[in-house]
């Protein structure tokens, strides 16, 4: 039996498609599938600064298919010496939708991020006065605090003391991977919204180290315990308008994944769609995808609903992904569930 399901075309709000040869080769995946995707600014340099801004997303309109409507919504990079003008001017013109914040050291290409927040202070007022968001990468970086507990106490020790220190302030905590994130989510109704993966909703840390290090799996921050996972899935399926997709998806080539200090990341562009339409089905609430995928997240951002609409089939046979893709900085491993997929999206 096949089965059909239609939704407005879904959003990708935390992306990452990197610069020249590499977003050349990953772009065409998300420009398929989703409308909008809040573009990361971790580039090397970073971007952060309008015009810096506006240059890279010049690059990503150039490197799209032809005719693709893809949209980059762009982000910068909060440092401890961003302009609070620049960022007005930026913002208010429509091209720069939120600043990241990245605790320096915290992922791929975060030195630059905020280390003492007195300083970043001017720019979060002004942030909170006009409306722009704050998308966190919520882990603390202190070597003292395991990699697994980095979450909860980033929100105990930096996102719930700077949130009462700056009223108003609107923040998405992105790729939340613990019960204590959607907890923390679920408790506060205002200015407050997060963004979970495809992949932290299929994997847990089992899956990194059981059997050999896997390290297509491994990702920042890092996939946590069945009972986190089973928290997040609870989270995304009850359709709760806190709560919507960002991918994380985060390529890197193959050699710099399988190697003595391997890249943190994930690549799903290509696959995200009918990962969770069997995520969604598995847990009963196939119902909910669309509010997870495709409005929750422009709820939050103040955007309309993508007016194009994207139909996934269900059919007796299994979805066969590509291993890897080819892009001109080299090959690219996809992120495989591990288990079989029978859902795919309409050619």
């Amino acid at each position: 039996m096949t089965s059909i399901l239609t939704i407005p075309k879904p959003d990708d709000w935390h992306l990452h498609l990197r610069d020249g040869a590499m977003l050349e080769g990953v772009i065409e995946y998300s420009a398929k599938d989703f409308g909008r995707a809040i573009i990361m600014p971790n580039l090397v340099p970073p971007i952060v600064t309008g015009d810096q801004a506006k240059a890279y997303n010049d690059r990503i309109l150039a490197a799209l298919p032809k005719g693709s409507s893809f949209e980059p919504l762009m982000t910068l990079y909060l440092t401890e010496t961003t302009n609070p003008d620049d960022v007005e001017q930026a913002a208010k013109s429509g091209l720069v939708k939120a600043l990241k914040l990245y605790p320096a050291g915290a992922t791929t290409n975060s030195e630059s991020g905020v280390r003492n927040f007195d300083n970043a202070l001017p720019v979060l007022e002004r942030m909170a006065k006009i409306g722009v968001p704050l998308c966190v990468h919520g882990e603390v970086t202190t070597a003292d605090v395991d990699i697994f507990d980095r979450e909860a106490v980033f929100i105990e020790t930096v996102l719930d003391p700077l949130r009462k220190r700056v009223p108003g302030l609107r923040v998405v905590m992105e790729h939340v991977t613990t019960k204590d994130g959607v907890d923390y989510v679920k408790a506060h109704d205002k200015d407050l919204g997060a963004t979970i993966t495809t992949h932290h909703l299929i994997i847990n840390r089992n899956h990194i180290l059981v059997g050999g290090i896997k390290p297509h799996y491994y990702c920042l921050p890092v996939a946590k315990r069945e009972s986190h996972r089973l928290a997040l899935r609870d989270a995304v399926t009850s359709g709760d308008a806190r709560f919507f997709l960002g991918t994380d998806s985060a390529p890197h080539p193959t050699d710099l994944k399988e190697n003595a200090c391997g890249c943190a990341g994930c690549f799903t562009s290509i696959n995200t769609m009918p990962l969770l339409a069997h995520v969604f089905e598995e847990d009963g609430k196939l119902e909910n995808l669309e509010k997870f995928a495709s409005q929750n997240g422009s709820t939050f951002y103040g955007l309309p609903i993508n007016s194009e609409t994207l139909t996934l089939i269900k059919g007796h046979e299994a979805m066969k992904f590509p291993n890897e893709i080819q892009t001109g900085a080299g090959p690219v491993t996809v992120f495989d569930p591990g288990f079989d997929i029978n859902w795919r999206v309409e050619a």
